[in-house]
């Protein structure tokens, strides 16, 4: 039963009949994992919190840094200098003491991972490193855990939910990619609000996932574009050659994920701005040298504008038609903003191509370098 207190405070969430006392009552018992308190875990922390999950879990080794407060809203300038998973607590706490918030103030890594993640029922990936990532990913599979996952890039974001026995996880859609291929915030800069606006999403799915109702992102990647104010969502399905979650998985401990999890051959992909693209491509042009380019956005997209010799092979599209690209060529991903086309690049290092560059800011950083003339259509 819910006390007086409890009644009062959630007493929104008594008014919906998905939820009611007895929903309410399944979150006080839920116990929920956040790894990163930052510009993802951040949002999340605060709205699983204030819903009244009964246990909160934050794993995160780092001190608080200046330039964390533009997106990370758990921080204020006080906390400057201050470890995050404590004062997260502190301030989680102060929003809704009646609930229990864990401070894991350590880097979750093999030799931690399923000692953390096991204790909790649900876990909320907002790690900003792809080593990390995988690790959660492979650990949630194999401890049965649900994972509610999410990812920035600059303008743009994405996420995802793998349900145990319901659907594919993270490296059914990502095999394999190198850490570095995808550079964090402190490297390609994200707009401030962006990760509260896809922690948010997280902590949605989450509080679904745990009352089980609605339709998880289970199978689904949903991908959002700032700049276009717009979302898309691919359907992906589970790989029977997945590595942890296929038909005869290889990774069977936290020690085979951090083996498998990265492709060290694939390091060498490259973030070009346009400046490079354009010496490159006129480079290649007179010394015939194996360049191909390929555009990864929608076909509307790519008909309103694009780069003459780049071809069309939207990103959901991509891991079936791989096959179609040479493997003898440095293959160059671009899109509208750089999102989509380091995932392709990523798809591709997992497919075993080498020489691979993506279009760092995309199509629209090319049209404000190089050519104003070049229509970029919205995603």
């Amino acid at each position: 039963m819910l006390s007086e207190d409890e009644r009062a405070r959630y007493s929104r969430h008594l008014l919906l009949p998905e939820f009611g006392e007895a929903g309410q009552e399944k979150l006080r018992a839920a116990r929920v994992l956040v790894v990163g308190a930052g510009g993802l875990g951040s949002p999340a922390a605060l709205y699983l919190a204030a819903a009244g999950v009964g246990t909160l879990g934050l794993v995160d080794h780092d001190r608080v840094d200046i330039s964390n407060l533009q997106r990370q809203v758990l921080f204020d300038t006080a906390s400057l200098g201050a470890g995050k998973a404590e004062t997260a607590r502190a301030r989680l706490r102060a929003l809704n003491p009646l609930i229990d918030v864990q401070a894991h103030s350590v880097e979750l890594r093999a030799s931690n991972a399923q000692s953390l993640i096991e204790p909790y029922d649900l876990v909320i990936d907002g790690s900003d490193r792809l080593a990390t990532r995988y690790l959660v990913n492979d650990l949630c599979v194999l401890l049965k855990k649900p994972l509610v996952s999410a990812a920035i890039h600059r303008f743009e974001g994405q996420a995802m939910s793998y349900l145990p026995g319901r659907g594919p996880c993270y490296r059914c859609l990502f095999p394999k990619s190198a850490d570095g291929v995808v550079p964090n915030c402190a490297e390609a800069g994200v707009l401030g609000v962006l990760p509260g606006i896809l922690g948010s999403l997280q902590a949605t799915e989450a509080l679904k996932i745990v009352l089980g109702i609605g339709t998880p992102l289970a199978g689904r990647l949903l991908t959002f574009d700032a700049l276009a104010m717009s979302w898309h969502e691919f359907s992906f399905t589970r790989r029977a050659d997945c590595a942890v979650c296929g038909d005869a998985p290889s990774i069977r401990s936290a020690n085979d994920s951090v083996a498998a999890g990265l492709d060290n051959s694939s390091s060498g992909i490259e973030r070009l701005e346009p400046q490079q693209l354009q010496a490159l491509l006129a480079s290649a042009q007179s010394a015939a040298a194996a360049v191909t380019l390929v555009d990864v956005r929608a076909p509307r997209e790519y008909s309103a504008g694009h780069l003459r010799v780049a071809i069309n092979i939207p990103l959901p599209d991509l891991s079936r038609r791989l096959v179609e690209l040479p493997l003898d060529s440095q293959l160059i991903f671009i899109c509208r903003s750089g999102g989509r086309s380091w995932a392709a690049a990523t798809q591709a290092a997992g497919a075993g191509y080498r020489s691979l560059a993506h279009l760092e800011g995309g199509m629209l950083a090319w049209a404000a370098t190089l050519d104003p003339s070049m229509v970029v259509a919205p995603a």
